[in-house]
C-alpha cells in the first residue's frame, strides 16, 4: 500500500513557526464554524506551549502532511496537538497515529488524553478510533482512552 505510507521525523526548534501555520491551516474551518478564528491567536497559543522534544512531523511523498504532539505525564499521555493537511486527510495517516500512540499507551498502560474542539469533525474520528467524551465546556470537549486486554 504505497499510498498510505508516511514517515514520522522529530521536530526541531526551527520548525516551530512552519508548525504554528500548518496549525492554523489545519484548525480554520472548525475555528470558523465555532466563530472563533483568529490566525494570530492560533499561531501564538501554539507557540506559547511549543517543546520539539514532544512533537512528531509527518511526511508523505516529501511533502509536511501534519504533525502530533504528544505529552508524557505521571499518570497519562496527552495528545495535544494532532494535525493532518486537508489535501492528506482520508488516507488512515491520522488513525495509524492514534494506533501507534495506543500501541506505546498499552505498553504503559497508561491511558490516553485529549481535548478536541466542539463540532470539529475531530470529534467523530476520536470517537471512531474508541475515545470517550468525558467531559465538556462551552467550547472543547475532552476525551480519554483506557487500555486494557481488549482495547481498540
Amino acid at each position: 500500500m504505497l499510498q498510505n505510507q508516511f514517515h514520522i521525523e522529530a521536530a526541531h526548534e526551527t520548525d516551530a513557526d512552519r508548525l504554528a501555520e500548518l496549525r492554523v491551516v489545519a484548525m480554520r474551518p472548525s475555528l470558523e464554524a465555532a466563530g472563533r478564528f483568529d490566525p494570530q491567536r492560533a499561531r501564538d497559543r501554539f507557540l506559547a506551549s511549543f517543546l520539539a522534544a514532544d512533537t512528531q512531523i509527518i511526511y508523505k511523498n516529501g511533502e509536511m502532511a501534519g504533525f502530533f504532539v504528544v505529552r508524557q505525564r505521571t499518570d497519562h499521555l496527552y495528545l495535544d496537538h494532532l494535525y493532518v493537511l486537508p489535501n492528506f486527510q482520508g488516507a488512515g495517516i491520522g488513525r495509524r497515529i492514534i494506533d501507534g500512540l495506543k500501541d506505546e499507551a498499552q505498553s504503559h498502560m497508561l491511558p490516553i488524553r485529549l481535548m478536541a474542539l466542539k463540532n470539529s469533525p475531530a470529534n467523530t474520528f476520536y470517537q471512531s478510533c474508541g475515545f470517550e467524551p468525558v467531559s465538556s465546556d462551552e467550547l472543547d470537549t475532552q476525551y480519554v482512552w483506557y487500555p486494557g486486554p481488549h482495547s481498540s
